[in-house]
């Protein structure tokens, strides 16, 4: 590892990831380069009276991947978290740290939601003695931040970020004021989410916050496109190790990139409704973090998640924080919208983007809203040495997240 770590705070030395594209960081990564959609047609029964019925589905069942007595007793999010930091912990090389200088920091936005529905629909159907014992610690939202933190051994704190579509990016900030505070030296952080399944459909659907391409699934997420009807539901989870540079230095750590700022807002202004000055607000404390001006920034991932307002806002946003020269893309278009683990997969984008100096395109952009003065990229993903990244993530409450990524030479 090259010495000039030494001069930054944190670095990036592991990735993990399931998603609707792959199920790891390699096959996903590969997945968006090469502008492949994860959205696929609801077949099941239970969806067939609903008003939508597309979602970002898993490629990789988590079945095919934990045993099966442990699977059996955790939630689908807790299950996948746990696969994307088996992952990201391999990549970082196991680092070999003090237990109570580790802290985990996963964030969801539903938690066990699935487990909820489902043992609620045992209590009514076959009554209490049907109910699993596990139910508790399944829908718990803290769970997948626990079971990481058990398999890891980790003492320093096991956290949980709850919100929203910002979660997964409040747990890496979190992460970063972790090592910056002295209270860990290394820090598990990402998102994770799953929950399709009828109500959040219905509940989307009833708010028109959802796409109805019904017959056309991997056209139907389509961010800043003049068409665009609404996100898609996705669900995964994305795992980072972020490490004290000097820490990760001492051991010859390989870093993908450094963890330079971070900035978290609350709008208080509208339970579902953005406010542009919360976003700019979050961009330009991540950039003060970082001690890098706007024009230092070459590429934003933009949250984008392809709603008719949302994107107009967050496109307003960038421009008066940051400008129209960075190059932007938004990968929503290919797995969907992850909620909790929006932010990490954001996260995982621009960590690579730096990392390979490569920009994934943008899927269905068709037509550009001409509201939309951003330097979009579209077609084919676009090569070129990347200095600073940023990422945004916003989610339901008012909650703003920025992060600030740059590459490790």
């Amino acid at each position: 590892m090259s010495t000039d770590i030494n001069n930054l705070d944190v670095v990036v030395t592991g990735l993990g990831a399931t998603t609707p594209l792959g199920g790891d960081v390699a096959s996903t990564w590969s997945a968006l380069l090469a502008g492949h959609s994860g959205i696929s047609a609801i077949e099941e029964e239970w969806a067939a009276d609903l008003p939508v019925r597309i979602a970002g589905r898993l490629k990789v069942e988590p079945g095919e991947v934990l045993d099966r007595v442990q699977a059996r007793r955790m939630d689908r999010c807790e299950q996948i978290a746990l696969i994307a930091a088996r992952e990201a912990w391999a990549d970082a090389g196991s680092p070999g740290v003090d237990p109570e200088r580790l802290a985990v920091v996963i964030g969801t936005g539903t938690g066990g939601a699935l487990t909820m529905l489902g043992q609620d629909d045992v209590l009514e159907s076959s009554g209490v003695r049907r109910v699993s014992p596990h139910t508790v610690p399944m829908l718990m939202a803290n769970g997948p931040a626990a079971w990481v933190s058990i398999e890891l051994g980790a003492r320093g704190g096991a956290h949980t970020p709850v919100s929203a579509c910002a979660s997964g990016a409040e747990a890496i900030a979190l992460g970063l004021d972790l090592i910056r505070l002295g209270r860990a030296d290394v820090v598990v952080a990402g998102g994770t989410e799953a929950c399709i399944c009828p109500l959040p459909l219905a509940g989307f659907a009833q708010a028109k916050a959802h796409s109805t391409r019904n017959d056309a699934p991997q056209q139907a997420s389509r961010p800043f496109d003049v068409d665009r009807d609404g996100f898609v539901i996705g669900e995964g989870a994305v795992v980072v190790v972020l490490e004290r540079a000097s820490f990760a230095a001492a051991r010859s750590a390989r870093a993908h990139a450094a963890l330079a700022g971070a900035g978290v807002t609350s709008d208080a202004h509208h339970i579902t409704a953005a406010h542009p000055e919360g976003q700019i607000r979050a961009m330009r404390l991540a950039l003060a973090s970082a001690g890098l001006s706007p024009l230092a920034v070459d590429h934003i991932h933009a949250h984008a998640t392809s709603t008719p307002k949302g994107d107009l806002t967050e496109a307003e946003s960038i421009t008066e924080a940051i400008g129209t020269h960075p190059a932007v893309t938004a990968t929503k278009s290919m797995t969907g919208h992850l909620f909790g683990a929006a932010g990490a997969m954001g996260a995982l984008s621009a960590i690579l983007s730096l990392r390979d100096g490569v920009i994934p395109a943008t899927l269905n952009l068709d037509s550009l809203d001409p509201r939309v003065k951003l330097d979009v990229v579209t077609g084919e993903p676009r090569q070129g040495e990347l200095t600073a990244a940023l990422t945004n993530s916003f989610g339901f409450g008012g909650h703003n997240a920025s992060l600030v990524f740059t590459r490790v030479p």
